[in-house]
């Protein structure tokens, strides 16, 4: 087993990542967690068939090793470690994904299992042993908890998982204790966080430099401001990142609905800000726009309103599919992407936004397949 100590520090040698004193004593935790994972097996991943299922009711459950909650400021390495550690941890039966996507697919799979359960039938078991089934260790970017409706399918769910011996691994802006606080309903999401916190230890990546900041670019990517000139200089960039085909309307199945596309050529979209993110667009609308597209672009970003949320909150998760799915965007704006939101009391869950807004101006971006 190549642990992922000898990666890192072999990728410091190459000059493809800097030592980091802080990300080393993050490795090390990840080197112990790749050891402990390389004989464990959850029952539910034992022998198969008949054999498999009395030998599952006899056999005392192995005590899974202990997950990690990687928690830190943007742009330190959480994900850059994470995916590391995904890449040499020696387990078939893996997941690695953003957390949004995550979601969106588990809410799929559950209403397709509550219509199959029937009036007062529970779900919830079901889908935890499929997932445990495909896979027993989890791997989420991004770990976050916005809505009321998530929180509560996530406690019972996790409940489940963590029972049949699921093992997870996750990074995340926010310590575990603050996960839905302060919000309608949190005090019932309590007994969730006391679960996660048995489950996986948290550990905080203190790293002093975000490596995302200070990339190459070759191009400008986010335009300033919103005139004419920005116009003209996206439509040519349509032109050239569509090839020139032929400008047409697609539509896009999403949960049984459609999703118009007014304006797309080859792998290329290009959309308002108001139709993009000023309507009642979600997760799984973005994701299919980003699995279809290679490149979008966004026309006429304001300067955010903090009263209006829902604006913010669909454009940071737009922002958040975007780039894990790897797809460019050009955007013009009325401000630099660092000063369309400038409410400080909520400034804090920006700062994601604007280090991937960062990152997403590199003149490689868009080039390579981020791990899934």
């Amino acid at each position: 087993m190549n642990l992922p100590s000898n990666v890192y520090q072999a990728r410091v040698k190459a000059g493809t990542l800097k030592q980091d004193d802080a990300q080393q004593k993050i490795v090390l935790l990840l080197d112990q967690l790749c050891r402990s994972l390389e004989n464990y097996q959850p029952v539910v991943h034992s022998a198969g068939g008949m054999f498999g299922t009395l030998k599952s009711l006899w056999k005392k459950p192995e005590q899974p090793p202990r997950g990690l909650y990687l928690v830190g400021s943007v742009g330190r390495g959480k994900s850059m470690l994470m995916d590391l550690f995904y890449e040499q941890v020696p387990v078939q039966h893996k997941i690695r994904t953003h957390f949004h996507i995550f979601m969106q697919e588990t809410y799929k799979r559950f209403h397709v299992l509550k219509q199959q359960s029937g009036k007062g039938g529970d779900p919830i078991p079901d889908l935890a042993k499929e997932l445990a089934q495909k896979a027993w260790l989890l791997c989420f970017d991004e770990f976050q908890v916005n809505d009321i409706a998530d929180a509560v399918l996530l406690g019972r769910l996790f409940e489940q998982l963590f029972a049949l011996g699921v093992v997870v691994v996750a990074t995340s802006n926010v310590n575990i204790s603050s996960l839905f606080q302060n919000r309608p309903g949190a005090d019932a999401f309590k007994p969730f966080i006391k679960i996660l916190s048995q489950q996986m230890q948290e550990v905080e990546l203190n790293a002093a430099q975000d490596y995302r900041l200070g990339r190459p670019e070759d191009e400008k990517r986010w335009l300033v401001p919103c005139n004419a000139e920005s116009k003209e200089r996206l439509d040519h960039i349509f032109l050239r990142e569509s090839k020139a085909q032929p400008i047409k309307e697609e539509a896009l199945t999403v949960m049984g609905r459609s999703l118009r596309i007014p304006c797309a050529a080859g792998d290329v979209t290009r959309f308002s800000f108001t139709d993009l993110c000023d309507v009642n667009l979600g997760v799984g609308d973005y994701l299919a726009l980003a699995q279809r597209f290679k490149t979008i672009i966004l026309d006429d970003i304001p300067r955010f309103n903090p009263d209006n949320m829902n604006v913010i909150e669909r454009f940071t998760m737009l922002i958040d599919v975007l780039y894990e799915q790897n797809v460019k965007l050009y955007a013009s704006a009325a401000a630099e992407f660092d000063e369309i939101y400038r409410k400080e009391d909520r400034r804090a869950f920006f700062e994601r936004t604007i280090s991937r807004l960062n990152e997403m101006q590199g003149q490689n971006w868009g080039n390579a397949k981020r791990i899934m």
